[in-house]
């Protein structure tokens, strides 16, 4: 247990980072792979309105930017999507709240190590945050699915008018937990979290195993680059 803390601090400190108090986490792509509740939900609301399945692969490029950009994507096919009739759209958000509801938790899988580092790094840090795009209806019931701790904060896709790339989910985590930027961390895996995280003047260590889009995170500076969740807390190997 002692060798643990000390890695710990040992990684924070490469970040020059030693007085970190808070750290917030991604969700999807970071703690819990939900690309199979996802594409599942996805491809009912496509069958629902006779369109051919998107498929695991496709969804997988497609998430990361929250659950209308997802619809939009999966109604045009693309990652950047065309300009839809709003009742369609609407017709397919529907559908994919009702199919998401029913399956959310259920297939996805937590990424390895993810439960023991939390319980970790609970122990070591005053605050630990939640900060996702996903709406707050799905989070907690997939949070309490996958039996993961509780945060001090949960700040979701729909807890605010913006929501990441936009720094103001981390602003107002950093508000409401009363902490200053150079006293906080952000886990993620996105070009979307590092990008909030610049802009909230917050470091940022990503895992390279979640949802890029195509990108690679090098080129958008992350203060480190990690292969397992558990390197947060465990010798690098």
């Amino acid at each position: 247990m002692t060798y643990r803390y000390r890695k710990t601090v040992n990684i924070l400190e490469k970040l020059n980072a030693q007085q970190t108090r808070l750290i917030m986490f991604d969700l999807d792509g970071t703690l819990v792979d939900s690309v199979p509740d996802l594409a599942f939900a996805i491809d009912a609301m496509l069958l629902d309105m006779r369109r051919p399945f998107a498929g695991l692969n496709k969804v997988r490029l497609w998430v990361g930017n929250g659950a209308a950009m997802l619809v939009k994507r999966a109604l045009s096919d693309n990652i950047k999507p065309v300009e839809l009739d709003e009742s369609l759209y609407q017709e397919g958000y529907g559908l994919f709240l009702k199919y998401y509801q029913q399956v959310n938790g259920k297939q996805s899988q937590l990424y390895p190590k993810v439960l023991d580092t939390l319980i970790q790094l609970r122990k070591t840090f005053t605050y630990l945050a939640l900060i996702t795009n996903k709406p707050e209806q799905f989070t907690q019931p997939l949070l309490d699915h996958h039996g993961i701790p509780k945060f001090d904060l949960l700040v979701c896709g729909d807890t605010l008018a913006t929501r990441k790339p936009d720094p103001a989910q981390l602003l107002y985590c950093l508000d409401k937990l009363g902490c200053r930027a150079n006293e906080a961390l952000m886990v993620g895996d996105s070009v979307n979290d590092i990008k909030a995280a610049k802009a909230a003047n917050v470091p940022i260590v990503c895992v390279n195993y979640g949802y890029h889009q195509g990108e690679n995170l090098l080129d958008h500076g992350p203060d480190k680059l990690i292969e397992r969740f558990d390197e947060l807390v465990s010798e690098e190997r």
